[in-house]
């Protein structure tokens, strides 16, 4: 199962405090963003510093209401939080008391439906999906970053949701454990289906991921422009796609559409609201 996604003319304004005299200001964090995702596309996101990419995925997750423009999701606007639309955070999130196993299954407890047989073995499909099927039993610290971090994916896909929303989930892991997750990220999409919008500050990962790149602009944040990808991903090719001109081609192409965003970008304003980056 997957959804498209529409942004259409999105503007999201904060109250944010002033460090001067403490009165309450309006915080532009986004300004007419636009952005159609495809029914399982995987569009990655990139933009400077405090650009609002962390806000567009609040916006499309239903944590956060825009104050003006859409948000819909198949085409129905998007009024809260719903089983259709998962995310997947750069922290774990995952509970300290359950197994692996069973951090699955509370997914399935919360959206309901499902008898504790059927939680049970579906929790064990996806941790198979996963790869961590000897590790159902393991607890979280018991558990590697980059195995953790697999478990709250295979949670998040477990209720089969049509959209995968990624907050810089392989952020703080070391780069061979990153590569690897990717790799492995891009198998489970295509098996699944699910369409993804990842948000990274890597711009290697955003080239080796997304179908789709989406650069945003400078504060207050739009999307400025996106990057069509088209990189050989059929049999063993990705392995080394890393390596190819191509690839190196669309990186310096989106290091140059960051890097004039950031010598234009305004002096940083200290804020006390969440979900800005």
């Amino acid at each position: 199962m997957s959804a498209q996604i529409d942004l259409h003319d999105v503007g999201q304004v904060f109250q944010v405090r002033g460090d001067d005299d403490n009165r309450k200001r309006d915080f532009v964090a986004l300004d007419h963003a636009n952005l159609t995702v495809r029914a399982g596309e995987f569009v990655t996101l990139v933009g400077p510093s405090g650009c609002g990419k962390s806000t567009v995925l609040d916006l499309i997750a239903g944590l956060t209401t825009p104050t003006s423009g859409t948000v819909s999701v198949d085409g129905r606007p998007v009024t809260g939080p719903g089983p259709d639309r998962s995310i997947v955070f750069q922290q774990y999130t995952l509970l300290p008391w359950r197994t692996a196993q069973a951090n699955i299954e509370f997914a399935l407890e919360a959206v309901g439906g499902w008898s504790k047989a059927e939680r049970v073995e579906r929790a064990r499909e996806y941790l198979e999906l996963v790869g961590l099927t000897e590790f159902a039993n393991r607890y979280p610290h018991e558990l590697s970053g980059g195995m953790k971090q697999r478990v709250a994916i295979a949670r998040s896909l477990s209720y089969e949701p049509g959209v995968l929303l990624m907050d810089e989930p392989f952020g703080a892991l070391d780069a061979q454990t990153r590569e690897r997750l990717q790799e492995e990220l891009i198998d489970i999409w295509r098996r699944t289906g699910t369409t993804v919008v990842f948000i990274t500050h890597d711009i290697e990962e955003a080239v080796f991921l997304g179908e789709r790149v989406a650069v945003m602009s400078s504060r207050p944040g739009t999307i400025r422009t996106v990057v069509d990808v088209r990189l050989d991903r059929s049999g063993d090719a990705e392995e080394d796609i890393r390596g190819t001109r191509d690839f190196a081609a669309y990186r310096h192409e989106i290091w140059t559409l960051l890097r004039e965003q950031q010598q234009s970008a305004p002096r940083p304003v200290k804020v006390e609201v969440a979900s800005v980056a």
